[in-house]
């Protein structure tokens, strides 16, 4: 699987109407992330890991792992589970159960496809061998109709991750927004900026 950036995740969303199929508001996405930051300060307080109130164990650990390969850790910012995107996706199944089934059984199709291919479950893969079963299901112009289940499960995944990454705080600072900023004082577009757009 070539390795994506978050460009080229970014051009994609743009691309397609990704951001009519999601089925959260802003309200939600900023909800679920003040909840997985504060279960992610709890554990750190306490010591204890996350537990997650939807995914089991094995689940998660999947999650964790799939999400790292979506949005890996670059020199621009860290990882999709630095940015607390497994807890926030943990805190959106909870919210939204009509897409625990999709979730959780898109999970376990990952895990039977492995065992169909290598024996082993997806965590058990080798970098190579989850990268040649994500091949076949995250392009879907050029999978096999029989992986259609695995396309639809990777497209929504993806999609999740992405929109977790990118509205956390540091999704926000790696798209590098600053949001609406008050003005003191407007001395009018720059000369050369008018010379470039030859309006000067």
């Amino acid at each position: 699987m070539p390795k994506p950036n978050r460009r080229t995740i970014l051009r994609s969303l743009a691309a397609a109407p990704v951001a009519a199929g999601f089925a959260w508001t802003e309200a939600d996405a900023q909800q679920a992330h003040a909840n997985a930051h504060a279960a992610q300060q709890t554990a750190k307080r306490t010591a204890a890991p996350f537990r997650p109130k939807f995914f089991t164990r094995h689940e998660y650990a999947t999650v964790n792992v799939l999400v790292d390969l979506i949005i890996p850790k670059d020199e621009r910012s860290g990882s999709a589970t630095d940015a607390g995107v497994p807890q926030f996706m943990d805190f959106m199944m909870v919210d939204q159960p009509a897409r625990q089934t999709a979730m959780r059984g898109g999970l376990a199709w990952l895990d039977r496809e492995c065992g169909s291919r290598f024996e082993k479950t997806f965590l058990a893969c080798t970098p190579a061998e989850r990268a040649q079963v994500l091949d076949d299901i995250s392009w879907p112009h050029k999978s096999k109709p029989e992986n259609s289940h695995g396309v639809a499960f990777f497209n929504s995944f993806r999609d999740l991750t992405a929109s977790g990454f990118f509205t956390s705080k540091m999704g926000i600072e790696d798209l590098k927004y600053i949001g609406n900023k008050p003005v003191l004082e407007w001395t009018g577009c720059p000369d050369e900026v008018l010379k470039k757009l030859d309006l000067a």
